[in-house]
């Protein structure tokens, strides 16, 4: 038995060994070395993910673990970027180091801005009790390797410590100017009680993006993220977020997702503090056409070890010309998180009979007062509804266009801003009219 898990395990040692040789190990001070390390033993011990693994058997990681990126075509939108129009504090990263230049000063009242190499100099930090911590707690029941690799070789990112309400959002943008670009981002964001701050984020980064965002939301604080990942057709990546919720704070994250040869988000929630709540969101509209092929994956899991704390997971899909869509979600409420209440629900449109959409939602309950529920559903435009818009004058591409973005607004309804919200319908909207038809 030792011997064929030793089989099973060898390859994705030999993974890890070879992504880490053509990756250099970073320098920095006491804590963030002694963090790096940790991750590194991590993955030692895991390997890097592969098909095999329970929660990889959907989605195929070997153009995420290989040491070099496979080529990623550059995308030069017409558009304006989204957000453009907000009152927001814009930081630009092209791929995957922050360009000064190109960014706004770092100053917002009640958040301090570093970048993680200025960070990382330091042999004492605050960024210690949240760098590598909350990614470590996260590994455990399912191991996430490519979030190890992150924590120990990443040497970009922001370290993001907010004490007060925050004026404005912070937007962060990923631009990509190599076609061959690897980008390794890791930010780290504390929030002090009673905070605020929303983050956004869009651009597609680098041809290969492995991202990791560890948050930690203390009592009575609130953090939002919206992210939009567009519209480059051939980049990949895998994406994650370590949140951990202090009594009485809320965690909101909403993405959505247009085109991309693959994309992996994971999102680990944990809530240790009472009477907290966490909603997380997501849109993906994805045509298959493009020679990449378009494959999205969204793998949550939310751990409730306090009592009456409130979660949300609602995802929607809109799949064309074999295009595939992911979910995998669950909720686990520990012995003693009473008063839990978890929602769970994915749905996927398919527009044609070549996509596909896997789903599995699962629940794990070890309390016996709480109010759960999943669900999980496919299927195509309705066509009663079709007919009835055509019925009185409206074409047939605008028509299926209206189906959409009502199938997609409980997604949607999940942004708070109504000027985000409305920033990404606009997106939304475009992303539907080019493909049109």
């Amino acid at each position: 038995m030792a011997v064929r898990r030793q089989n099973r395990l060898q390859p994705k040692l030999d993974a890890a060994e070879a992504r880490l040789a053509a990756t250099s190990l970073p320098e920095g001070g006491v804590w963030i070395t002694e963090a790096r390390n940790q991750a590194l033993a991590r993955l030692r011990t895991t390997g890097l993910p592969n098909a095999r693994d329970e929660y990889w058997k959907y989605t195929r990681p070997d153009t995420l673990v290989q040491p070099e990126p496979v080529a990623a075509a550059l995308y030069r939108p017409d558009e304006k970027t989204i957000f453009a129009d907000l009152d927001r504090l814009h930081l630009t990263f092209v791929d995957g180091v922050l360009d000064v230049a190109a960014s706004d000063p770092r100053a917002l009242d009640g958040v301090e801005i570093q970048t993680l190499a200025d960070a990382a100099a330091a042999d004492i930090h605050w960024a210690r009790e949240v760098y590598g911590v909350l990614e470590a707690r996260g590994q455990d029941p399912v191991e996430r390797p490519l979030a190890a690799l992150n924590t120990a070789v990443a040497t970009e990112g922001l370290a993001i410590r907010v004490t007060g309400k925050a004026a404005r959002p912070i937007q962060l943008t990923y631009l990509q100017s190599a076609p061959d670009s690897d980008a390794m981002i890791h930010h780290v964001i504390r929030l002090e009680p009673g905070a605020e701050l929303t983050v956004l984020e869009n651009g597609p980064a680098a041809a290969r993006l492995t991202q990791v965002i560890e948050v930690e939301v203390a009592d009575g604080a609130a953090f939002h993220h919206i992210r939009a990942q567009g519209r480059t057709h051939e980049r990949r990546a895998a994406t994650h977020i370590f949140a951990r919720l202090g009594r009485e704070s809320a965690f909101k994250s909403f993405t959505l997702t247009a085109n991309g040869a693959l994309t992996r988000n994971d999102v680990v929630i944990e809530f240790t503090g009472d009477d907290a709540l966490a909603h997380v969101a997501g849109a993906a509209l994805g045509d298959g056409s493009d020679r990449t092929g378009f494959h999205h994956d969204d793998t949550i899991f939310i751990t409730h070890d306090a009592l009456n704390c409130e979660s949300r997971q609602v995802f929607k899909k809109v799949l064309r010309n074999g295009a595939t869509g992911v979910f995998q979600g669950k909720i686990l409420v520990r012995k003693g998180a009473q008063k839990t209440d978890g929602y769970q629900i994915s749905q996927a449109l398919l527009l044609d009979g070549d996509s596909q959409f896997l789903a599995k939602p699962e629940l794990e309950i070890y309390a016996d007062d709480v109010a759960c529920s999943h669900g999980s559903t496919s299927g195509a435009i309705d066509e009663d509804a079709l007919f009835y818009l055509r019925s009185r004058g409206v074409p047939e591409g605008p028509a299926t266009d209206l189906l959409i973005l009502a199938f997609v607004a409980e997604a949607i309804d999940e942004i708070d801003d109504p000027a985000i919200a409305a920033a990404l319908l606009e997106r939304l909207e475009s992303w539907l009219s080019r493909h049109r038809g």
